[in-house]
């Protein structure tokens, strides 16, 4: 297999043309291998297959037109055998009395999915963020039970996560340190091989399987916590009356002091989640990270009391017949990605309270988003009554001086006045 990815001739399967399989496609396509890019949701396979790439990521459609006429990445909806099998599918949380639980059901299905075109050496690669010991317990077991082979004697297993920006994703995957681990020492160096050909700057390191499964996590957990602690700082800030953001920024005066701005709350499919996933697995040993999610959880719905508590101020009894606007509704500035966003929150929160409310989206080509008219720029200047800015997009920089020049929240301090 090494020699197979020596001299390109390895051929590859990514499934899941999500927001991270798609661009790990290109990735390796473009370094020369021939790539297959699996995807059940037969639209955005029929998307790719016409040239158009179907998420929203700078410079990516591009290069995919580039791999994709050179014939070195296919899409498909049908598996086909492949030495390589890259899962990149979603591993969201579900609720469930008053507990987020990790949902590894596309993991389960897509392990299935590739169990029947598993043979002899093929080596079978998880990526996705999982809870830890789900890679040789869940996935290696499903894969060992279907085919009859045995793992690290008929077939490889590693697990590999992902570590990328949106936004910077491609060029974060050829220039990031990628952690690799696996049960099998074999099928750590065929693994190490194998991304290596796409490193440019970064390196590859092995491990066993569950410290690369708990790295993951803990990489976005140590990020949930610093957060966590930016979040509160704007609320006891608030309560003082002081400017958050000038204390942060005079703090961090000190050498040895970094912390981060506040904002909305969290979101994404990585740092909204991935903690829960060592809260499920350890209980009563991770009282801080917990907290740290809580916290984080809750800053949306403190953003709401502090809406309400500003229109009795400035709108008195006519709260309800104002139209507030709220500028961003994804989880982060110029992406397109919507998932676990706190301006979605406090969005639907707000307009469950009976309030009319608006957002506008830059990043997302749609009339409306989970129920929210999504208005330009322009227009939702035009129509609101009160601005909510949720989040530092690039147009909301440049149009700060108009955006001000109105009654708005400002959550993410973009001209250092903050929430105060």
């Amino acid at each position: 297999m090494i020699e197979k990815i020596k001299n390109k001739t390895a051929k590859i399967t990514i499934v899941g043309m999500g927001y991270i399989g798609l661009p790990t496609s290109i990735a390796f396509a473009q370094a020369g291998f021939n790539v297959n890019g699996y995807d059940v949701n037969e639209e955005v396979i029929s998307t790719l297959k016409s040239g158009k790439i179907h998420i929203k990521e700078p410079d990516l459609q591009q290069v995919f037109e580039k791999v994709l006429n050179s014939d070195k990445l296919k899409p498909i909806n049908k598996l086909e055998k492949s030495d390589v099998f890259i899962i990149c599918v979603p591993t969201p949380f579900i609720k469930k009395e008053n507990k987020k639980l990790s949902d590894i059901s596309y993991v389960e299905s897509a392990s299935k999915a590739v169990a029947s075109f598993v043979e002899k050496d093929t080596l079978v690669i998880l990526e996705s963020t999982v809870p830890p010991m789900t890679t040789n317990e869940v996935v290696g077991k499903i894969i060992e039970e279907e085919t009859k082979l045995k793992l690290n004697e008929d077939f490889y297993l590693s697990y590999c996560p992902e570590r990328v920006l949106p936004g910077k994703i491609l060029y974060e995957l050829k220039n990031n340190d990628r952690i690799v681990g696996s049960s099998s020492e074999k099928a750590q160096k065929i693994t190490k091989e194998l991304y290596e050909s796409i490193l440019t700057t970064g390196k590859a390191y092995t491990t066993d399987t569950h410290t690369a499964e708990m790295c993951k996590l803990v990489e976005n957990s140590y990020r949930d916590v610093n957060i966590a602690f930016a979040n509160e700082l704007s609320i006891i800030a608030d309560k003082i009356g002081i400017n958050v953001f000038e204390l942060i920024e005079l703090a961090n005066k000190h050498p040895r002091v970094n912390i981060l701005k506040p904002g909305a709350g969290v979101g994404g499919h990585c740092l909204a989640v991935d903690p829960w996933f060592i809260v499920e697995k350890f209980p009563k040993e991770s009282s801080l990270i917990r907290t740290a999610r809580e916290k984080n959880d809750y800053k949306p719905q403190w953003i709401v009391e502090k809406i309400e508590k500003e229109l009795k101020e400035k709108f008195p009894n006519k709260e309800k017949e104002i139209t507030i606007g709220i500028l961003g509704l994804s989880y982060k500035p110029n992406i397109d990605d919507l998932r676990e966003s706190p301006s979605i929150e406090i969005a639907l929160t707000l307009k469950e309270k009976g309030y009319n409310v608006v957002g506008c989206e830059p990043n997302v080509l749609k009339e409306e988003i989970k129920g929210i008219k999504n208005l330009s720029l322009n227009e939702i200047l035009e129509k609101s009554d009160y601005l909510v800015l949720t989040l530092a997009h690039d147009e909301f920089k440049q149009n700060i001086d108009l955006i001000m020049s109105k009654e708005v929240l400002n959550v993410v301090g973009i001209t250092n006045k903050g929430l105060n």
